[in-house]
């Protein structure tokens, strides 16, 4: 392992000699980012807000600060050594079959297959033992691969479909229609889209969400008026019934409606928030029946996952943090009727239907464990899975026999299991032949302390027989919101990272939803500081056990997770050597003006509630906590400059004030991928370039000359 020898800051802070050499940094010179007048009233407080016009995403002026910042960072990265390296062995590591889990529709079964290196991955049907033929291929959709599958969706006798596409990553969607036989469309494609599911009534019609499209800027989006519509196959999008939402009655951010697997209900979800919502259900037996409100605030989470005629299975934290089954009658369905099904347990529970059960899986410290429950309530069996780690899937149409799950851990890659519902079989359908030994490489799950004494768990996956010296590169990684549970997953960066004797370290912080409604409120509004605490304990951890040291400590984190990045590298910039906040939420004062921002008040707070609020808030919020003559980090910000979910201006103001304002020689860079948007759909290409950049760039501002396991990528330097 050949290292280049760096000065510690601290040494920096406290004037001791260096007569080591030193390693010969990159030249950076950031191109001028223009300041303007900008001045916000707060409860009396006025805030300057130099960088006001990068909000504007779609002027000439920000495109050309775009064009500069990308030619400097580019510079920069292009004379890392290792950089190809590292994107050739990515390109040989991902390039494997991937096969996800069948599911009936019709008389096909239909699955998603990639071969490899394609962009995006290609849905396949077969009949019986019939040869599989592709049905649906999104790498068509565009040139540049930038257009991808978004949602599919068949009708109840598997003859139509409707998929939804994504362009340049927006979150806004069109929706085109095919006859399944001959795969022709069928009438006019549905435009302007936006957080939508496809839920069919019968062969006739599908419900669908959306907002009015706001003309020119994303920005002026009205997001507290979200529609659910009806579209009437062979009928103009025009014509489409408006069922839900858009009165003075009715304003919610977030309107979602699907039909059971009879296609007897219509059910209603309303939200003003992230978390949260109303809950309606009509019988569309009844071409004159009304909605039925079953709740009527947006105190709790809940959803009908099941009906049996009139009886309806709701899941709901009411009165159970980590979740429970309820039963009711559709005809007086109010909480006063709720009868316990499947109680609250000390776990949280994310249950699923299929076969004619309930599958009930909690996660016991983030782990996954399924149990098995009939109709009646009475628990069948514990399924036993392939190991330690995640398990997903569970679920099929009510007449499945058997259908498929999915497992996979930290250093386990994806595979698929076929379930017998009435034996408990499990059978490997299918598992990647891929250049990783899982056996190499070990996870072990730590519990440390927070700040405020709170014992917070933590997977740390590495290689075996890595020496606990203090020097191991490592990735902590963190989210810490919006109910989100991080569990363990596969990733083929992540196991490049670890080839190279890198150690990748999640902790489950507060603000995710692992141990229930109760764990996330623990990490919102004016206890979101918790979540920053949880993840420096977890930094302070690996630093005390040796597992790194800050000289070789890197901190990512995307969306919220972003947010939790640059909130920990501007409180604490001692802690980490880099930092990679992704697509993060930076200006917390006004996060809320921009798209979607108002829906994340549930977790956030806004600026403008209360004087209490703002105060807490501006302590925390990246854009107004970086100061001059400090020394942060080595910093590579990432956005995609479509993000119409979390908005660039976030991260071209975050960068902006690193820039201006960063003491010392680490550099503070901003990669934009253009034509993208917030993550969902990037094109595997996009991808692979990406994690080249942040690796090499993570490992080159370690100290790192050459890459540390130059064995393992020897044969892909150039």
């Amino acid at each position: 392992m050949k290292k280049i020898t760096t000065v510690l800051l601290s040494a920096i802070l406290l004037g001791a000699c260096e007569t080591t050499p030193k390693k010969e940094q990159i030249a950076v010179n950031y191109p001028v980012t223009k300041k303007v007048d900008t001045v916000d009233n707060y409860f009396g407080t006025e805030v300057q807000d130099p960088y006001r016009w990068l909000e504007d995403d779609r002027s000439a002026e920000t495109e050309a600060w775009v064009k500069t910042q990308n030619e400097t960072t580019f510079g920069y990265l292009e004379q890392i050594p290792f950089r190809s390296a590292i994107k050739n062995r990515l390109e040989k590591l991902w390039n494997y079959e991937k096969v996800s889990s069948p599911f009936k529709e019709g008389n096909h079964t239909y699955f998603y297959k990639n071969d490899g290196l394609q962009n995006q991955s290609v849905v396949y049907r077969k009949k019986g033992d019939e040869e599989a033929e592709v049905f649906l291929d999104p790498n068509s959709f565009s040139e540049d691969g930038t257009t991808s599958l978004a949602g599919l969706s068949f009708s109840k006798d598997g003859s139509l479909a409707a998929y939804s596409i994504s362009e340049g990553g927006s979150d806004w969607r069109k929706i085109i229609i095919l006859n399944t036989a001959d795969k022709t469309v069928v009438e006019d494609t549905l435009v302007d889209v936006k957080f939508s599911g496809i839920s069919w009534k019968g062969n006739d019609g599908f419900f669908y969400s959306s907002y009015d499209k706001p003309k020119g800027s994303e920005l002026s989006a009205k997001t507290d008026q979200h529609k659910l519509y009806y579209h009437k196959l062979g009928t103009p999008q025009k014509s489409d019934a408006i069922i839900f939402g858009g009165t003075p009655a009715e304003k919610h951010r977030y309107v979602g409606g699907g039909v059971t697997e009879d296609d007897r209900y219509l059910i209603i979800s309303a939200s003003v928030a992230t978390n949260g919502n109303k809950l309606f259900i009509k019988d569309l037996t009844q071409p004159k029946g009304k909605l039925i409100t079953i709740l009527d605030h947006t105190d709790t989470n809940s959803y009908i996952i099941e009906n049996v005629g009139s009886k309806l299975y709701i899941v709901t934290d009411m009165d159970a943090s980590n979740q429970k089954i309820v039963t009711v009658d559709a005809s007086n369905p109010t909480p006063d009727n709720w009868v316990d099904f499947i109680p609250e347990t000390e776990h949280v529970l994310s249950p699923n239907t299929g076969g004619g059960y309930f599958f009930a899986e909690y996660m016991v410290d983030a782990i996954s464990k399924v149990m098995q429950y009939d109709y009646d309530g009475k628990l069948i069996r514990e399924i036993e899975l392939p190991g330690v780690g995640s398990a997903g899937g569970f679920g099929g149409k009510k007449e499945d026999v058997e259908f498929y799950y999915s497992f996979t851990n930290y250093n386990t890659p994806r595979s698929s299991y076929k379930y017998n519902v009435n034996t408990g079989e499990s059978v490997t359908y299918w598992s990647p032949e891929i250049d990783f030994n899982p056996e190499d490489y070990i996870s072990n799950q730590v519990f440390y302390t927070s700040k405020d004494g709170t014992k917070v768990p933590m997977i740390i996956t590495h290689k075996k027989g890595v020496e606990m010296n203090g020097e191991n590169p490592t990735i902590l990684y963190g989210y810490g919101g919006f109910n989100i549970s991080l569990t363990p997953s596969f990733s083929v960066v992540n196991a490049v990272w670890m080839e190279q004797g890198g150690i990748y370290a999640v902790p489950n912080l507060r603000g995710g939803g692992e141990y229930g409604k109760k764990w996330h409120d623990a990490g919102t509004k004016l206890q979101k500081q918790n979540v920053f605490d949880d993840f420096i304990a977890a930094a302070e951890y690996l630093i005390e056990n040796n597992y790194t040291s800050s000289d070789y400590l890197a901190i990512r984190g995307g969306s919220n997770g972003g947010l939790l990045v640059g909130a920990t590298m501007t409180q604490r910039p001692d802690l980490m050597k880099v930092a990679l906040p992704a697509v993060g939420v930076m200006d917390m004062l006004r996060y809320h003006t921009f798209t979607a921002g108002a829906g994340w008040a549930y977790d956030y707070g806004t600026s403008e509630e209360s004087k209490e609020m703002f105060e807490y808030i501006k302590g925390y919020s990246p854009v107004h906590n970086v100061n001059a003559g400090t020394a942060y980090p080595a910093t590579l910000v990432t956005t995609g400059d479509h993000d119409d979910r979390v908005v660039p201006a976030h991260s071209f103001k975050f960068a902006a004030e690193l820039q201006e304002k960063q003491q010392g020689e680490n550099p503070a860079l901003i990669r934009i991928e253009t034509n993208a948007g917030h993550g969902a759909g990037t094109p595997i290409s996009k991808t692979i370039e990406q994690y080249a950049d942040i690796f090499g760039f993570t490992l080159y501002n370690m100290g790192f000359e050459d890459l540390p396991n130059k064995a393992v990528l020897k044969e892909f330097k150039d």
